[in-house]
Protein backbone atom coordinates (compact mmCIF):
# COMPACT_ATOMS: atom_id res chain seq x y z
CA UNK A 1 0.00 0.00 0.00
CA UNK A 2 1.21 3.13 -1.07
CA UNK A 3 0.92 6.82 0.66
CA UNK A 4 -1.46 7.38 -2.35
CA UNK A 5 -4.23 4.81 -0.38
CA UNK A 6 -3.93 6.73 2.85
CA UNK A 7 -6.52 6.92 5.29
CA UNK A 8 -8.75 4.60 3.14
CA UNK A 9 -9.86 2.38 5.94
CA UNK A 10 -13.07 2.33 7.12
CA UNK A 11 -14.40 2.21 10.87
CA UNK A 12 -16.73 -0.25 10.08
CA UNK A 13 -13.93 -2.67 8.23
CA UNK A 14 -14.02 -5.95 10.57
CA UNK A 15 -10.87 -6.58 12.34
CA UNK A 16 -9.33 -10.01 12.44
CA UNK A 17 -11.52 -12.65 14.62
CA UNK A 18 -10.68 -14.65 17.69
CA UNK A 19 -9.78 -12.17 20.09
CA UNK A 20 -12.75 -11.10 22.83
CA UNK A 21 -13.27 -7.55 23.84
CA UNK A 22 -13.15 -8.61 27.79
CA UNK A 23 -10.93 -5.46 28.62
CA UNK A 24 -12.84 -2.90 31.05
CA UNK A 25 -12.31 0.42 31.66
CA UNK A 26 -10.70 0.30 35.28
CA UNK A 27 -8.50 -2.54 33.21
CA UNK A 28 -7.85 -0.56 30.22
CA UNK A 29 -6.32 2.26 32.90
CA UNK A 30 -4.09 0.10 34.94
CA UNK A 31 -3.08 -1.77 32.50
CA UNK A 32 -1.24 1.39 31.18
CA UNK A 33 -0.27 2.37 34.43
CA UNK A 34 1.26 -0.83 35.06
CA UNK A 35 3.20 -0.85 32.05
CA UNK A 36 4.68 2.07 32.60
CA UNK A 37 5.65 2.19 35.72
CA UNK A 38 7.77 -0.56 36.64
CA UNK A 39 11.97 -0.66 37.17
CA UNK A 40 12.70 2.20 35.40
CA UNK A 41 10.95 4.49 38.31
CA UNK A 42 11.50 1.41 41.09
CA UNK A 43 15.22 0.52 40.47
CA UNK A 44 16.11 2.65 37.92
CA UNK A 45 15.54 6.12 39.75
CA UNK A 46 18.79 4.98 41.65
CA UNK A 47 20.89 5.02 38.71
CA UNK A 48 19.67 8.52 37.31
CA UNK A 49 19.62 10.28 40.31
CA UNK A 50 23.48 9.28 40.30
CA UNK A 51 23.48 10.76 37.33
CA UNK A 52 22.41 13.89 37.27
CA UNK A 53 21.07 15.12 41.13
CA UNK A 54 17.71 17.22 41.60
CA UNK A 55 17.91 17.96 37.50
CA UNK A 56 16.13 14.34 37.37
CA UNK A 57 12.91 16.56 37.97
CA UNK A 58 13.69 18.66 34.41
CA UNK A 59 14.59 15.22 32.76
CA UNK A 60 11.44 13.38 33.57
CA UNK A 61 9.38 17.02 32.72
CA UNK A 62 10.81 17.60 29.12
CA UNK A 63 10.47 13.59 28.61
CA UNK A 64 7.04 13.40 29.98
CA UNK A 65 6.06 16.81 27.41
CA UNK A 66 6.93 14.60 24.71
CA UNK A 67 5.25 11.61 25.92
CA UNK A 68 2.09 13.67 26.00
CA UNK A 69 2.12 14.25 22.55
CA UNK A 70 3.11 10.42 21.85
CA UNK A 71 -0.56 9.71 23.91
CA UNK A 72 -2.39 12.60 22.23
CA UNK A 73 -2.09 11.52 18.83
CA UNK A 74 -2.37 7.82 19.40
CA UNK A 75 -5.62 8.88 21.17
CA UNK A 76 -6.73 10.27 18.41
CA UNK A 77 -5.45 7.47 15.93
CA UNK A 78 -7.61 5.14 18.16
CA UNK A 79 -10.70 6.99 18.19
CA UNK A 80 -10.28 6.57 14.25
CA UNK A 81 -9.98 3.02 13.92
CA UNK A 82 -9.86 0.73 17.33
CA UNK A 83 -7.82 -2.06 16.36
CA UNK A 84 -5.44 -4.95 17.82
CA UNK A 85 -2.51 -4.14 15.81
CA UNK A 86 -2.88 -0.46 16.71
CA UNK A 87 0.73 1.65 15.58
CA UNK A 88 1.66 -1.12 12.72
CA UNK A 89 -1.39 -1.00 11.00
CA UNK A 90 -1.11 2.76 11.62
CA UNK A 91 2.01 2.81 9.89
CA UNK A 92 0.78 0.64 7.11
CA UNK A 93 -2.23 2.55 6.58
CA UNK A 94 -0.45 6.46 6.88
CA UNK A 95 3.49 5.35 6.19
CA UNK A 96 3.58 3.06 3.80
CA UNK A 97 4.20 -1.24 4.14
CA UNK A 98 7.41 -1.65 5.04
CA UNK A 99 7.07 0.28 7.89
CA UNK A 100 4.09 -1.18 9.31
CA UNK A 101 6.08 -4.72 9.36
CA UNK A 102 8.97 -2.89 10.71
CA UNK A 103 6.59 -1.59 13.76
CA UNK A 104 4.64 -4.42 14.14
CA UNK A 105 7.88 -6.99 14.64
CA UNK A 106 9.96 -3.83 16.65
CA UNK A 107 7.20 -3.11 19.31
CA UNK A 108 7.37 -7.07 20.07
CA UNK A 109 10.98 -6.76 19.88
CA UNK A 110 10.79 -4.31 22.68
CA UNK A 111 8.40 -6.08 25.01
CA UNK A 112 10.51 -9.57 25.04
CA UNK A 113 13.45 -7.31 26.58
CA UNK A 114 11.70 -5.15 28.83
CA UNK A 115 10.57 -8.62 29.90
CA UNK A 116 13.80 -9.49 29.83
CA UNK A 117 14.69 -6.55 31.99
CA UNK A 118 11.59 -6.88 34.53
CA UNK A 119 12.65 -10.67 35.73
CA UNK A 120 15.95 -9.17 36.10
CA UNK A 121 14.97 -6.75 38.37
CA UNK A 122 12.61 -9.05 40.18
CA UNK A 123 16.30 -11.15 40.74
CA UNK A 124 18.01 -7.90 42.24
CA UNK A 125 14.52 -7.28 44.71
CA UNK A 126 14.74 -10.82 45.88
CA UNK A 127 18.44 -10.37 46.61
CA UNK A 128 17.81 -7.66 49.14
CA UNK A 129 15.85 -10.23 51.60
CA UNK A 130 17.95 -13.77 49.72
CA UNK A 131 21.49 -12.43 48.76
CA UNK A 132 22.90 -16.45 48.12
CA UNK A 133 19.74 -16.99 46.19
CA UNK A 134 21.55 -17.27 42.27
CA UNK A 135 20.13 -14.19 40.65
CA UNK A 136 18.93 -16.67 37.56
CA UNK A 137 16.14 -18.82 39.70
CA UNK A 138 14.21 -15.65 40.73
CA UNK A 139 13.73 -14.56 37.25
CA UNK A 140 12.84 -18.01 36.46
CA UNK A 141 9.85 -18.79 38.74
CA UNK A 142 8.55 -15.04 38.07
CA UNK A 143 8.50 -15.77 34.02
CA UNK A 144 7.10 -19.12 34.53
CA UNK A 145 3.65 -17.87 36.43
CA UNK A 146 3.38 -15.01 34.55
CA UNK A 147 3.28 -17.00 30.97
CA UNK A 148 0.71 -19.58 32.50
CA UNK A 149 -1.51 -16.90 33.40
CA UNK A 150 -1.70 -15.00 30.45
CA UNK A 151 -2.65 -18.46 29.10
CA UNK A 152 -6.30 -18.96 30.64
CA UNK A 153 -7.99 -15.49 29.27
CA UNK A 154 -7.99 -11.97 28.46
CA UNK A 155 -10.15 -11.01 31.67
CA UNK A 156 -7.97 -12.97 33.95
CA UNK A 157 -4.60 -10.78 32.51
CA UNK A 158 -7.09 -8.07 33.02
CA UNK A 159 -7.27 -8.52 36.50
CA UNK A 160 -4.12 -9.74 37.38
CA UNK A 161 -2.73 -6.25 36.29
CA UNK A 162 -5.27 -4.25 37.69
CA UNK A 163 -4.34 -5.63 40.79
CA UNK A 164 -0.96 -5.59 40.32
CA UNK A 165 -0.89 -2.09 39.49
CA UNK A 166 -3.27 -0.69 42.02
CA UNK A 167 -0.69 -1.96 44.70
CA UNK A 168 1.77 -0.25 42.90
CA UNK A 169 -0.32 3.09 42.81
CA UNK A 170 -1.04 2.85 46.68
CA UNK A 171 2.67 2.65 47.47
CA UNK A 172 3.84 5.58 45.53
CA UNK A 173 1.06 7.41 46.79
CA UNK A 174 2.06 6.35 50.18
CA UNK A 175 5.77 7.13 50.31
CA UNK A 176 4.65 10.63 48.66
CA UNK A 177 2.06 10.95 51.60
CA UNK A 178 4.53 10.16 54.68
CA UNK A 179 7.04 11.70 52.75
CA UNK A 180 5.00 15.26 52.55
CA UNK A 181 4.33 14.68 56.38
CA UNK A 182 8.14 14.04 57.62
CA UNK A 183 8.86 17.58 55.56
CA UNK A 184 5.93 19.02 57.23
CA UNK A 185 6.30 17.85 60.86
CA UNK A 186 9.65 17.12 61.06
CA UNK A 187 8.58 13.43 62.32
CA UNK A 188 10.30 9.73 62.31
CA UNK A 189 14.63 9.62 62.14
CA UNK A 190 14.40 11.69 58.52
CA UNK A 191 12.98 14.48 59.95
CA UNK A 192 15.50 16.55 60.99
CA UNK A 193 17.39 16.66 57.89
CA UNK A 194 14.85 16.53 55.35
CA UNK A 195 13.87 19.76 53.81
CA UNK A 196 13.07 20.95 50.03
CA UNK A 197 16.27 22.75 50.22
CA UNK A 198 18.06 19.68 49.75
CA UNK A 199 16.94 19.51 46.25
CA UNK A 200 19.34 22.85 45.35
CA UNK A 201 21.48 22.85 48.25
CA UNK A 202 25.50 21.76 48.63
CA UNK A 203 26.20 21.08 44.52
CA UNK A 204 22.79 22.86 43.26
CA UNK A 205 20.20 21.76 41.42
CA UNK A 206 21.85 20.73 38.42
CA UNK A 207 25.30 19.57 40.04
CA UNK A 208 26.47 18.18 36.83
CA UNK A 209 25.17 20.70 34.80
CA UNK A 210 23.01 20.59 31.53
CA UNK A 211 24.75 17.39 30.65
CA UNK A 212 23.77 15.49 33.04
CA UNK A 213 20.01 15.99 32.31
CA UNK A 214 20.71 14.97 28.55
CA UNK A 215 22.98 11.76 29.98
CA UNK A 216 19.94 10.55 32.24
CA UNK A 217 16.87 11.10 29.35
CA UNK A 218 17.66 7.67 28.01
CA UNK A 219 16.82 6.29 31.46
CA UNK A 220 13.80 8.72 31.42
CA UNK A 221 12.22 7.61 28.26
CA UNK A 222 12.75 4.10 29.61
CA UNK A 223 11.08 4.63 32.00
CA UNK A 224 8.16 5.66 29.97
CA UNK A 225 8.04 2.64 28.32
CA UNK A 226 4.79 1.25 27.97
CA UNK A 227 2.56 4.09 28.01
CA UNK A 228 1.73 3.07 24.65
CA UNK A 229 0.40 0.41 26.00
CA UNK A 230 -3.80 1.36 25.60
CA UNK A 231 -2.44 1.24 21.99
CA UNK A 232 -2.36 -2.79 21.90
CA UNK A 233 -5.86 -3.35 24.03
CA UNK A 234 -7.75 -1.48 21.51
CA UNK A 235 -8.95 -4.84 19.87
CA UNK A 236 -9.92 -6.35 23.28
CA UNK A 237 -11.26 -3.11 25.00
CA UNK A 238 -15.09 -3.15 25.19
CA UNK A 239 -16.66 0.83 24.02
CA UNK A 240 -13.05 1.25 22.56
CA UNK A 241 -14.35 4.56 21.25
CA UNK A 242 -15.14 5.86 24.94
CA UNK A 243 -12.84 4.28 27.04
CA UNK A 244 -8.89 4.95 25.36
CA UNK A 245 -9.46 9.01 24.95
CA UNK A 246 -10.43 8.61 28.34
CA UNK A 247 -7.71 6.46 29.31
CA UNK A 248 -5.26 8.32 27.34
CA UNK A 249 -5.95 11.49 28.89
CA UNK A 250 -6.05 10.22 32.55
CA UNK A 251 -2.90 8.57 32.16
CA UNK A 252 -0.62 10.58 31.11
CA UNK A 253 -1.07 12.95 34.17
CA UNK A 254 -1.00 10.43 36.93
CA UNK A 255 2.31 8.89 35.53
CA UNK A 256 3.86 12.74 35.55
CA UNK A 257 2.23 13.35 39.25
CA UNK A 258 3.79 9.97 40.21
CA UNK A 259 7.54 10.15 38.68
CA UNK A 260 7.87 13.80 39.41
CA UNK A 261 5.54 13.62 42.69
CA UNK A 262 7.98 10.97 43.57
CA UNK A 263 10.84 11.94 42.48
CA UNK A 264 10.75 15.67 44.15
CA UNK A 265 9.80 13.85 47.67
CA UNK A 266 12.63 11.51 47.48
CA UNK A 267 15.61 13.97 46.99
CA UNK A 268 13.79 16.00 49.57
CA UNK A 269 14.03 13.38 52.37
CA UNK A 270 17.80 12.66 52.10
CA UNK A 271 20.35 14.40 49.74
CA UNK A 272 20.43 13.00 46.66
CA UNK A 273 23.97 11.92 46.84
CA UNK A 274 23.20 9.03 49.02
CA UNK A 275 20.69 7.32 46.68
CA UNK A 276 22.80 4.96 45.13
CA UNK A 277 22.91 3.39 41.66
CA UNK A 278 21.53 -0.33 42.31
CA UNK A 279 19.52 0.09 44.89
CA UNK A 280 15.75 0.71 45.10
CA UNK A 281 15.39 4.16 46.50
CA UNK A 282 11.87 3.17 47.80
CA UNK A 283 13.37 0.61 50.07
CA UNK A 284 16.20 2.65 50.90
CA UNK A 285 13.98 5.35 52.03
CA UNK A 286 11.76 3.57 54.33
CA UNK A 287 14.95 1.68 56.07
CA UNK A 288 15.72 5.56 56.95
CA UNK A 289 11.87 6.33 57.88
CA UNK A 290 12.61 3.88 60.30
CA UNK A 291 9.21 1.98 59.71
CA UNK A 292 9.16 -1.93 61.46
CA UNK A 293 9.32 -3.90 57.94
CA UNK A 294 8.54 -0.87 55.63
CA UNK A 295 11.85 -1.83 54.05
CA UNK A 296 10.76 -5.39 53.19
CA UNK A 297 6.92 -4.52 52.52
CA UNK A 298 8.22 -1.84 49.61
CA UNK A 299 10.53 -4.51 48.33
CA UNK A 300 7.51 -6.97 47.99
CA UNK A 301 6.05 -4.17 46.65
CA UNK A 302 8.37 -3.18 43.86
CA UNK A 303 8.59 -6.88 42.85
CA UNK A 304 4.62 -6.65 42.07
CA UNK A 305 5.85 -3.53 40.34
CA UNK A 306 8.16 -5.56 37.97
CA UNK A 307 6.17 -8.72 37.97
CA UNK A 308 3.47 -6.14 36.64
CA UNK A 309 5.43 -4.73 33.62
CA UNK A 310 6.69 -8.02 32.90
CA UNK A 311 2.95 -9.28 32.95
CA UNK A 312 1.83 -6.39 30.48
CA UNK A 313 5.39 -7.11 28.15
CA UNK A 314 3.64 -11.19 27.73
CA UNK A 315 0.37 -10.03 26.77
CA UNK A 316 1.31 -7.29 24.20
CA UNK A 317 3.81 -9.49 22.58
CA UNK A 318 1.61 -12.41 22.28
CA UNK A 319 -1.17 -9.84 20.57
CA UNK A 320 1.63 -8.05 18.48
CA UNK A 321 2.38 -11.81 17.22
CA UNK A 322 -1.57 -13.14 16.64
CA UNK A 323 -1.63 -9.28 15.05
CA UNK A 324 1.69 -10.08 12.12
CA UNK A 325 0.01 -13.62 11.66
CA UNK A 326 -3.31 -12.38 10.83
CA UNK A 327 -1.79 -10.75 8.16
CA UNK A 328 0.49 -13.08 7.06
CA UNK A 329 3.62 -10.97 8.16
CA UNK A 330 4.57 -13.98 10.99
CA UNK A 331 4.18 -17.44 10.96
CA UNK A 332 0.45 -18.49 10.86
CA UNK A 333 0.78 -20.74 13.83
CA UNK A 334 1.17 -17.24 15.80
CA UNK A 335 -2.38 -16.21 15.01
CA UNK A 336 -4.13 -19.17 16.48
CA UNK A 337 -6.34 -18.85 19.56
CA UNK A 338 -7.07 -21.57 22.48
CA UNK A 339 -10.44 -22.13 24.29
CA UNK A 340 -9.97 -18.88 25.95
CA UNK A 341 -9.58 -17.11 23.15
CA UNK A 342 -5.80 -16.09 24.03
CA UNK A 343 -3.24 -16.33 21.25
CA UNK A 344 -1.26 -18.56 23.12
CA UNK A 345 1.17 -20.08 20.58
CA UNK A 346 2.36 -16.43 19.88
CA UNK A 347 2.33 -16.30 23.90
CA UNK A 348 4.51 -19.71 24.18
CA UNK A 349 7.30 -18.29 22.04
CA UNK A 350 7.31 -14.67 23.25
CA UNK A 351 7.88 -15.66 27.32
CA UNK A 352 10.28 -18.04 25.79
CA UNK A 353 12.66 -15.65 24.24
CA UNK A 354 12.23 -13.52 27.41
CA UNK A 355 13.92 -16.51 29.28
CA UNK A 356 16.97 -14.92 27.75
CA UNK A 357 16.76 -13.14 30.30
CA UNK A 358 17.18 -15.52 33.12
CA UNK A 359 20.24 -17.00 30.53
CA UNK A 360 21.73 -13.44 30.81
CA UNK A 361 21.29 -13.65 34.63
CA UNK A 362 23.43 -16.72 34.70
CA UNK A 363 26.02 -15.37 33.01
CA UNK A 364 26.50 -12.29 33.37
CA UNK A 365 24.12 -10.41 36.27
CA UNK A 366 25.89 -7.40 37.15
CA UNK A 367 25.36 -5.75 32.90
CA UNK A 368 21.98 -7.49 32.49
CA UNK A 369 20.23 -4.92 33.47
CA UNK A 370 21.35 -1.87 31.81
CA UNK A 371 21.83 -3.89 28.51
CA UNK A 372 18.70 -5.15 28.02
CA UNK A 373 17.17 -1.69 28.84
CA UNK A 374 18.75 0.04 26.35
CA UNK A 375 18.36 -2.08 24.06
CA UNK A 376 14.73 -2.54 24.55
CA UNK A 377 14.73 1.88 24.16
CA UNK A 378 15.71 1.70 20.62
CA UNK A 379 12.33 -0.34 19.37
CA UNK A 380 10.66 2.44 21.89
CA UNK A 381 12.02 5.41 20.01
CA UNK A 382 11.35 3.28 16.69
CA UNK A 383 7.74 2.62 17.58
CA UNK A 384 6.73 6.48 19.06
CA UNK A 385 8.40 8.60 16.26
CA UNK A 386 6.35 6.16 13.73
CA UNK A 387 2.99 6.98 16.09
CA UNK A 388 3.72 10.74 15.67
CA UNK A 389 4.76 10.56 11.23
CA UNK A 390 2.09 8.19 11.23
CA UNK A 391 -0.39 11.02 12.74
CA UNK A 392 0.68 13.45 10.33
CA UNK A 393 -0.03 11.07 7.74
CA UNK A 394 -3.83 10.39 9.23
CA UNK A 395 -4.56 14.28 9.45
CA UNK A 396 -3.78 14.95 5.40
CA UNK A 397 -5.88 12.25 4.78
CA UNK A 398 -8.30 14.02 7.09
CA UNK A 399 -7.71 17.53 5.17
CA UNK A 400 -7.37 15.07 1.51
CA UNK A 401 -11.36 13.53 2.36
CA UNK A 402 -9.43 10.48 2.43
CA UNK A 403 -10.34 9.56 6.38
CA UNK A 404 -12.51 10.23 8.95
CA UNK A 405 -12.15 13.20 11.64
CA UNK A 406 -12.66 12.32 14.67
CA UNK A 407 -13.24 15.04 17.52
CA UNK A 408 -10.79 13.71 19.97
CA UNK A 409 -7.49 15.38 18.58
CA UNK A 410 -3.53 16.36 19.35
CA UNK A 411 -2.48 19.70 20.06
CA UNK A 412 0.10 21.86 17.92
CA UNK A 413 0.53 19.40 15.23
CA UNK A 414 2.20 19.44 12.91
CA UNK A 415 5.10 21.08 14.49
CA UNK A 416 4.62 18.74 17.58
CA UNK A 417 4.89 15.84 15.27
CA UNK A 418 8.21 16.92 14.17
CA UNK A 419 9.72 17.95 17.20
CA UNK A 420 8.76 14.72 18.79
CA UNK A 421 10.33 12.82 16.46
CA UNK A 422 13.70 15.04 16.58
CA UNK A 423 13.54 14.61 20.59
CA UNK A 424 13.25 10.50 19.67
CA UNK A 425 16.44 11.13 17.73
CA UNK A 426 18.60 13.24 19.89
CA UNK A 427 18.01 10.50 22.80
CA UNK A 428 19.05 7.60 20.48
CA UNK A 429 22.01 9.58 19.76
CA UNK A 430 22.97 9.96 23.52
CA UNK A 431 22.90 6.57 24.14
CA UNK A 432 26.54 6.34 22.65
CA UNK A 433 28.04 8.42 25.71
CA UNK A 434 27.72 5.21 27.75
CA UNK A 435 29.92 2.61 27.57
CA UNK A 436 27.12 -0.10 28.83
CA UNK A 437 24.05 1.61 26.70
CA UNK A 438 26.00 1.50 23.72
CA UNK A 439 25.45 -2.01 23.12
CA UNK A 440 22.07 -0.57 21.84
CA UNK A 441 23.53 0.74 19.10
CA UNK A 442 25.33 -2.69 18.30
CA UNK A 443 22.30 -4.23 18.08
CA UNK A 444 19.89 -1.89 16.58
CA UNK A 445 21.69 -2.06 12.74
CA UNK A 446 21.75 -5.70 13.29
CA UNK A 447 18.21 -5.97 14.16
CA UNK A 448 16.38 -3.96 11.66
CA UNK A 449 18.51 -5.24 8.55
CA UNK A 450 17.23 -9.10 9.69
CA UNK A 451 13.86 -7.11 9.14
CA UNK A 452 14.77 -5.45 5.60
CA UNK A 453 15.44 -9.38 5.03
CA UNK A 454 12.67 -10.82 6.11
CA UNK A 455 10.54 -8.28 4.42
CA UNK A 456 12.24 -8.53 1.14
CA UNK A 457 11.62 -12.68 1.82
CA UNK A 458 8.00 -12.26 2.56
CA UNK A 459 7.41 -9.83 -0.33
CA UNK A 460 9.33 -12.17 -2.47
CA UNK A 461 6.73 -15.14 -1.77
CA UNK A 462 4.09 -13.14 -1.64
CA UNK A 463 3.18 -13.94 2.09
CA UNK A 464 2.57 -10.39 2.68
CA UNK A 465 -0.90 -9.14 3.15
CA UNK A 466 -1.54 -5.55 4.36
CA UNK A 467 -1.93 -4.73 8.07
CA UNK A 468 -4.40 -1.98 7.20
CA UNK A 469 -7.86 -3.24 6.11
CA UNK A 470 -9.55 -2.98 2.58
CA UNK A 471 -11.93 0.13 2.37
CA UNK A 472 -15.60 -0.32 3.09
CA UNK A 473 -17.10 2.51 0.70
CA UNK A 474 -19.59 4.66 2.75
CA UNK A 475 -22.88 3.99 2.44
CA UNK A 476 -22.03 0.10 1.56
Amino acid sequence: MSSMTTGRASQRTPEPQGLQRGLKDRHIQMIALGGAIGVGLFLGAGRAISLAGPSLILSYAIGGIAVFFIMRALGELLTYRPVAGSFASYAEEFVGPFAGFVTGWSYWFMWVTIGMAEITAVSIYVHYWLPDLPRWLPALVTLTVLYLSNRIAVSVFGELEFWFALVKVVMILAMIGIGIAVLAFGITPLGATASLTNLWSGQGFMPFGFLGVAMTLQIVMFAFQGVELIGVTAGEAENPERVLPHATNSVVWRILLFYIGALVVMMALVPWSELKPGVSPFVFLFERIGIPGAASLVNFVVITAAASSCNSGIFSTGRMLYTLAQYRQAPRAFGRVNKGHVPSTAITFSAALMGIGVVLNYFVPEHAFVWVTSISLVSALWTWSIIMVAHLGYRKAVAAGRARAVAFRMPCAPVANWLVVAFMLVVSGLLAFDPETRVALYVAPIWFALLGIGYRISRARGTLQSVAPVAVPEGA
